[in-house]
């Protein structure tokens, strides 16, 4: 590969950036169906026209080029061929990609981004390479990066992607008083959370949650496109053997997060929870507490590429302060909780503002909300 060829690539004209931009349509089909494997979308066009098109579906199954070749046909021979990712050129769960270009004979492949997975790295490039193919990297390379953000930074790192979620009220509460509902978030945004707990490797939640709340942490009323494990940082092995995550144990994975000493300390507990079908991990202890880079590492090599950190507070909090967050999702309600020895426990119970107006403010999004006449306080 060289300077000119990533020159070329950065520089590409409307035609192949159009190209290029409809394979990343494509790949991104894959999402939540193809991990821990990367998203990738191939186009293969000849004198102008598509003559075929491809994605990788689902773990396991045809990559993204083999697809395209196939809908190609013999009208490969001479085409360019566009893809998201660097082929690759090893045996996996399907054979070498490169090898399947060079059989049909394509000309010319333009790929986004190199594969730093070490069974590729390059390979793939050089294969093609050697076999006369003219090769380009670089183009559109910031969008597919971002694309596969959780797959590249799991191979560059070993860890999984973080995505923390949390809902506010108003005045800045996460939850209502304990013993009251939990739910803050209006439909639309629980819907959202459902279906992003419907995409992701796993979902974490604290002790906390699961004692106050007894969550389900499953995703309903929308299309399931990979089970999410169940994952408590749970360091001493505080998990009710009655709750709804070890009832159901046997059907969605849970993962409890627990030190080695909690182990020794509970043994008899911890047997009853294997029992159950739980699976227990054992983690390094920090304050008291789950040392969360080293959870995250054990994750990462369990092969989870993101994971929906759900709370509460402390573990919000906790990832926060060790910088250990890849993306932010807040929700804020118009609704006023109040503080925690107020009266206020159902939804019903509180009162809300209209929201009227947002806009951006630099780095900061401002929210416009009026409260109803109603709610305020009455003049003399």
């Amino acid at each position: 590969m060289t300077a000119q060829s990533l020159r070329v690539a950065d520089d590409g004209c409307v035609a192949d950036e159009r190209h290029m931009r409809r394979a990343l349509a494509l790949a991104r089909r894959g999402l939540g169906r193809v991990e821990p494997n990367p998203m990738v979308g191939c186009v293969l066009v000849r004198n102008g026209r598509v003559v075929g098109e491809g994605y990788h579906r689902r773990f396991g199954r045809a990559h993204a080029e083999v697809e395209a070749l196939h809908d190609a046909g013999r009208a490969a021979r001479g085409a360019t061929v566009y893809v998201t990712l660097e082929p690759c050129a090893h045996t996996g769960k399907t054979p070498p990609c490169t090898d399947a270009l060079i059989r049909a004979g394509v000309a010319h492949v333009v790929a986004a981004v190199k594969d730093p997975n070490p069974l590729v790295a390059g390979k793939g490039v050089r294969a093609l390479q050697r076999a006369g193919i003219r090769v380009d990297v670089g183009l559109l390379e910031s969008d597919v990066r971002e694309l596969n953000a959780p797959y590249l930074k799991r191979v560059e790192t070993g860890r999984p992607y973080v995505i923390l979620k949390w809902a506010q009220s108003l005045d800045g509460r996460i939850a209502t008083p304990r013993g009251g509902s939990p739910t803050i978030s209006g439909p639309e945004a629980l819907r959202w959370v459902h279906r992003l707990r419907a995409r992701v490797d796993g979902i974490i939640v604290g002790i906390g949650t699961v004692l106050a709340d007894d969550p389900q942490l499953t995703a309903r009323d929308v299309p399931i496109r990979r089970v999410a494990t169940r994952i408590v940082l749970d360091s001493n092995l505080r998990t009710p053997p009655g709750s709804r995550l070890v009832r159901s144990a046997g059907q969605t994975p849970v993962v409890l997060l627990a030190t080695e000493g909690a182990m020794r300390r509970h043994a008899k507990r911890a047997a009853r929870l294997t029992s159950a079908s739980v699976e227990i991990v054992t983690c390094r202890p920090r304050a008291r507490r789950i040392d969360l880079t080293d959870a995250l590492d054990k994750l990462g090599r369990r092969g989870m590429t993101n994971l929906l950190i759900e709370g509460g507070a402390e573990v919000i909090a906790g990832f926060l302060a060790g910088r250990l967050v890849d993306e932010a999702v807040v929700f804020i309600s118009p609704m006023v909780v109040g503080a925690a020895t107020a009266s206020v426990r159902l939804p019903a119970d509180a009162f809300s503002a209209a929201a009227v107006d947002t806009c951006r403010m630099g780095c900061d999004a401002a929210f416009l909300y009026r409260f109803p006449a109603a709610t305020r306080a009455g003049r003399d």
